[in-house]
């Protein structure tokens, strides 16, 4: 009988989420949700010199803002908790033993001086990188070393101590990785890691894989980072007799510079001008500032659009997809195996795909919120046409406003620079002609009545409407640019156009 999918997403709090992170949430996510399993958040912070506070908060919080939160996790617990690591210390210790009995580790007594001085000696032997392994472990302080009495005196007095794997000195380990195929690894090139530190806290690898047989996962998601481990951690399940039920694993591909050399790093961003977490964060310690997505005008459903193609493609043309479509065209095994540049234009794309297809009615908030900010309202038989009228020019929320408000605001200053190249006689002449036939205009007023009323005004003038329309813009608007200048008439109506250009009239100068 085939068993349940269950995945996890394992951060560890020791600052904000990076992006890289995420993106591994979201394909665990994903998985989890196309084949019909659970998806899990456990917190490893079995190191707890590196624990910074809020750092778990905000992994809660970026998740939940993006959609995509566990169906267990400390917050959420299932019948697998506690879900964090500091949290179940006490057991690790009996699996390490169980490992020493078996004869798969060992202790190790060796001062920090001591293993100074091995790294010292290896070195010196032009060793490339010096390791506590298969060889070097019998010139050291350990019970492999030491005669069982002593290794018993040692424990009994409270003497400090690490419990070792003992990596095989020359065997072959193999994992069919879901992404890279066969990885083969020679255990020769594997060092004996320390399961548990003297602190009686396990290390990574072993609560790693503890947890995960102990919280019945079958798949393991995670970043290109921990492909070295993997090795280890198959050695692991294969010395407690789990083979049987050790998950299939699959290593991410790295997100690197928009440049491509190197990995994206948590200090990337704002070095670089773009924001490499989802939400905003504030350093407890140093009080050093980094900006998220969210913060910057990102939407989260453009957000996880962006995300998940940083590695992955539906092996079609198709760009655009719900979460629910994610999950439909998701696979693993359509992720690809090198490093993917970290696009910002892209990320800006989606988000203004996804503002420009949003309905109106989700888009209003944005728009009213920003324009109470500073103490204006947005007439309501005009949100519906102003939306409709800059929404397709914007890339962020706040951008509704920002291109928006020069039709709830007149302008009280102009372009300078367009008025000294375009405001002359002609443009004068025009405008005020204009503003006099606005006065008496009693039909619908729309943008194709202010186009036709323009044309008809600017010929009985004598006028080549071309070559003055850069003003009229400037005159109404403030600008040189913008949307569709009629459009902007039809929204402000006759009067409010002809106020605003006898004001422009009035205010600015002619250029011969």
């Amino acid at each position: 009988m085939s068993r349940e999918v269950r995945v996890r997403f394992a951060p560890s709090p020791t600052g904000a989420l990076h992006i890289g992170g995420v993106r591994t949430a979201l394909y665990n996510y994903l998985f989890a949700k196309k084949m019909g399993g659970k998806f899990l958040l456990r917190i490893e912070d079995t190191d707890q010199t590196r624990f910074v506070p809020g750092a778990e908060e905000y992994i809660k919080e970026s998740l939940e803002w993006l959609g995509i939160s566990p169906v267990e996790s400390p917050w959420n617990p299932g019948d697998c908790g506690p879900y964090r690591q500091s949290e179940r210390k006490a057991m690790y210790m009996q699996y390490a033993l169980d490992l020493v009995e078996k004869g798969h580790a060992y202790y190790a007594f060796d001062t920090s001086e001591e293993l100074e001085a091995m790294r010292e000696r290896l070195t010196a032997a032009r060793v490339v990188s010096p390791q506590y392994n298969s060889i070097t472990r019998t010139q050291m302080k350990n019970s492999l070393t030491l005669p069982a009495e002593e290794v018993k005196a040692r424990l009994a007095s409270g003497e400090p101590y690490v419990i070792r794997v003992k990596i095989p000195r020359n065997e072959e380990v193999r994992l069919n990785d879901m992404i890279r195929g066969w990885v083969l690894v020679h255990s020769s090139t594997l060092d004996d890691k320390v399961l548990m530190k003297s602190d009686g806290m396990p290390t990574y690898h072993l609560a790693n894989i503890v947890d995960d047989h102990l919280m019945t996962i079958t798949h393991v998601i995670r970043g290109e980072e921990w492909l070295p481990s993997a090795p280890l951690h198959v050695l692991l399940y294969r010395f407690f007799g789990w083979e049987d039920t050790m998950p299939t694993f699959a290593h991410l591909p790295l997100l690197l510079k928009p440049d491509g050399n190197g990995k994206l790093s948590k200090r990337d961003g704002d070095k670089l001008g773009f924001p490499v977490f989802p939400l905003n964060w504030v350093d407890p310690f140093s009080g050093e500032k980094a900006s998220g997505f969210r913060e910057g005008g990102y939407l989260p459903d453009a957000f996880l659009n962006f995300l998940a193609f940083l590695g992955w493609n539906p092996g079609d043309e198709r760009e655009l997809f719900t979460l629910d479509e994610l999950v439909e065209a998701f696979s693993v095994e359509r992720i690809g195996k090198s490093g993917t540049k970290f696009d910002i234009a892209k990320a800006k794309w989606y988000n203004e795909q996804y503002l420009r297809t949003k309905p109106n009615s989700e888009l209003v908030d944005f728009l009213t919120a920003d324009a109470k900010a500073e103490g204006l309202e947005v007439p309501g038989d005009k949100v519906e046409a102003i939306l409709n009228l800059v929404k397709g020019r914007v890339t962020f929320p706040a951008d509704l406003w920002r291109e928006s408000k020069f039709l709830i605001s007149a302008p009280t200053e102009f372009d300078q620079d367009v008025a000294a190249k375009k405001w002359n006689a002609d443009a004068a002449k025009l405008l005020g002609d204009y503003a006099t036939a606005l006065d008496v205009f009693e039909e619908a007023f729309d943008a194709a009545t202010a186009k036709s009323l323009l044309e008809s005004t600017a010929e009985s003038a004598g006028i080549k409407l071309g070559k003055v329309m850069q003003a009229v813009r400037l005159a109404v608007t403030g600008m040189g640019g913008g949307p569709d200048l009629m459009e902007v008439f039809a929204i402000l109506g006759t009067s409010e156009v002809a106020k605003r250009i006898r004001f422009a009239l009035n205010t600015l100068t002619i250029v011969a």
